[in-house]
Parts: structure tokens; sequence; C-alpha cells
């Protein structure tokens, strides 16, 4: 990334495996599940004091398969959203797909649903002016749809996708490119 004015940049992230502990082979079902990761509430904190906006759009195919309800997950939400917000992080929006594979839903990433719902909803989003943060190929792929910059969460290099450890790593790597 070059130096850049993020402050007209929408951020948007993936939420399991970017901001919270993702459950292998399972979901994250209540508020007891949910686990930030290391880095994410002090990366958040960064982020959201570089960004216009910051949004999660997540896939969560745990409610088609009845693992949990919208409601329920509408609770973690907004839990998590208490609080980021208790530490000064501010939160725009979540969009969430709660279909599954199978359902050929538009909203699904690597489709790009919610995405074109997040610029309904805030119609001066630019999306060559947005990173994507994930963890995954299809939040990767969803980035090169929309034509957004790809970022990943992850431990080891990605070839020529920027890849970070967390979401404080990222956050700092921005100040210093800002000369913060």
């Amino acid at each position: 990334m070059n130096r850049t004015d993020w402050k007209d940049w929408t951020l948007f992230l993936d939420r399991d495996g970017v901001i919270n502990k993702k459950i292998e082979g399972d979901y994250v079902r209540h508020w007891q599940h949910f686990s930030f990761l290391p880095g994410s509430l002090s990366g958040l904190k960064i982020l959201s004091s570089l960004f216009k906006r910051l949004i999660i759009v997540t896939n969560q195919r745990g409610i088609a398969r009845g693992f949990l309800t919208a409601e329920t997950l509408g609770e973690i939400h907004n839990r998590m959203g208490r609080h980021l917000q208790k530490r000064g992080i501010r939160l725009d929006g979540i969009y969430v797909c709660p279909h599954e594979i199978s359902e050929e839903c538009d909203c699904r990433k690597p489709r790009t649903g919610l995405f074109e719902k997040a610029r309904e909803d805030f119609p001066d989003i630019l999306f060559r002016k947005s990173i994507v943060i994930g963890d995954s190929a299809s939040d990767l792929e969803a980035a090169r749809k929309i034509r957004a910059r790809p970022v990943l969460i992850r431990k080891e290099p990605s070839g020529n996708v920027p890849a970070y450890r967390n979401l404080f790593d990222f956050g700092q790597y921005l100040l210093r490119e800002q000369g913060a």
C-alpha cells in the first residue's frame, strides 16, 4: 500500500478469523463463543480513526444450517457493537449473508451483494476507494470483483496480496505509511 489519506475510504472487514476467533468446524453460536482475536480491538481503534467507514461483511451460513437464529446473531452483533463502542471504536454497519452455499444467493462472498447493499445505504462509497480485509480466498475474490484493495489477515505471507498477522499490525503499518 502506498501513502494515502484514508479519510474518504471505506474499510470492509470479514468477521470470523479477522475480528474474532474462528471456530474451526463450528460456528459462533452465542456471545459466550465470541472471542476477539489478539490485536483486533487495538487495531480497530486505529482503523476507525483512519477510515471514513468501517463495515463488516460476513457469511453466516450457520443460520441456514440451523445452528443459530438470525435473532441470536443479531444479539451477538449488538453485544460486539457495544463492546467496540465502549472502547471508542466506530462501526458503521454489519451486513450478513445467512444463506447456505447451495442457495445461489447474490450476497454470499465472493459474490458482491453485501457490498452493493452497503453502497445503497451509503451512496458515497466508492469501491475503488475501499479495502476488503479477510482471511479467505472468497474475501480476496470479492475484493477483486468490486475492484477494491484486498488485505489478508493470516500468520504467513500470501503471494502478492498484503498480509498481516492481525488488525493491529495492519493499523500500525498504515500509521507508519502516513508518518504518524
